[in-house]
């Protein structure tokens, strides 16, 4: 008798799954990169749009929203903007403008957070 209400026990507690509850808060976002060092014209285009840069600046754009804010979606990569250099006739320091991403945080009091609710 007991051997098969402590198998029956065991096997409800492996089959039984999290309810999955959590909830997150959504915030869309529009920032621009920074500009990299003076370069040739190509180069640095390419060096600002590479999918490193703009997902590296896209985690920085979430979490200077503060304490729990994380990348969610990139949802445009946005326009490659460029500046000439100062004194430098042919080099160029280019940007991406206009990266839209989505951040997301998880809703405060949804992961049990406040006892005796959920």
């Amino acid at each position: 008798m007991k051997k098969q209400f402590i198998s029956g026990f065991l096997l409800t507690l492996l089959l039984s799954g999290s309810a999955g509850a959590t909830e997150y808060i959504y915030r869309d976002l529009m920032a621009n990169t920074l500009p990299a060092h003076c370069d040739v014209e190509n180069k640095a285009k390419q060096a600002a749009s590479k999918p490193y840069t703009v997902d590296r600046y896209s985690k920085r754009f979430c979490q200077t929203q503060g304490y729990g804010w994380h990348l969610d979606a990139i949802k445009t990569a946005g326009n490659t903007s460029c500046s000439p250099c100062g004194e430098n006739g042919g080099k160029q320091k280019c940007f991406q403008e206009d990266v839209v991403v989505t951040c997301k945080r998880i809703k405060p009091g949804t992961v049990g957070m406040l006892p005796g609710k959920g």
